[in-house]
């Protein structure tokens, strides 16, 4: 079985992006709170610490995630909800000769499990983002569609309800 793998992941229309590496993270913060690359690539040199053209450290983006969980995450003009999900949502359960065995969700089974909403995914030394059930990765990482899911993060719009209450307020 292939991923079906949506391009924009790879094809963001910016010279920043033609000429970095490394730069997974960047691109799956873009794809999953809908900003440009640019924005993206400016917010984790700030907040993750990244380094051009070398990546971004995983402790960095784990430690900054527990605390967009609780004030949530702000991105360029987006304002983003975070819940990082439990080890309950990331792994699998068998049962195997009467021991229970936890293995890691794959893609694959991830995707089965959560088939509505936006996800950054983070695996082996990669990030990769989710959307109702379909990847936003390199086309050539369709291939690999078993790579172990480590962490995941959910990300929503917060939804402004004010304008609700303001509605009310004039009648």
């Amino acid at each position: 079985m292939y991923l079906n793998v949506n391009e924009a992941y790879s094809k963001f229309n910016s010279d920043l992006a033609r000429n970095e590496k490394n730069d997974c993270v960047v691109r799956s913060l873009a794809v999953a709170s809908g900003s440009n690359y640019e924005t993206a690539h400016t917010f984790c040199k700030e907040e993750f610490g990244r380094t051009d053209k070398r990546g971004t450290d995983n402790l960095n983006i784990v430690t900054q995630m527990l605390k967009y969980s609780e004030s949530g995450l702000k991105i360029g003009d987006k304002v983003l909800d975070v819940e990082i999900l439990p080890k309950a949502r990331i792994k699998n359960v068998y049962k195997l000769r009467g021991e229970i065995i936890e293995r890691q969700k794959t893609i694959t089974s991830f995707i089965k499990d959560n088939p509505k909403g936006r996800y950054i995914v983070m695996v082996a030394k990669h990030a990769l983002t989710i959307i109702d059930g379909e990847v936003f990765d390199w086309n050539g990482n369709k291939f690999k569609p078993t790579r172990k899911v480590q962490s995941a993060y959910k990300i929503e719009h917060k939804s402004n309800n004010s304008n609700q209450l303001n509605l009310f307020q004039n009648v």
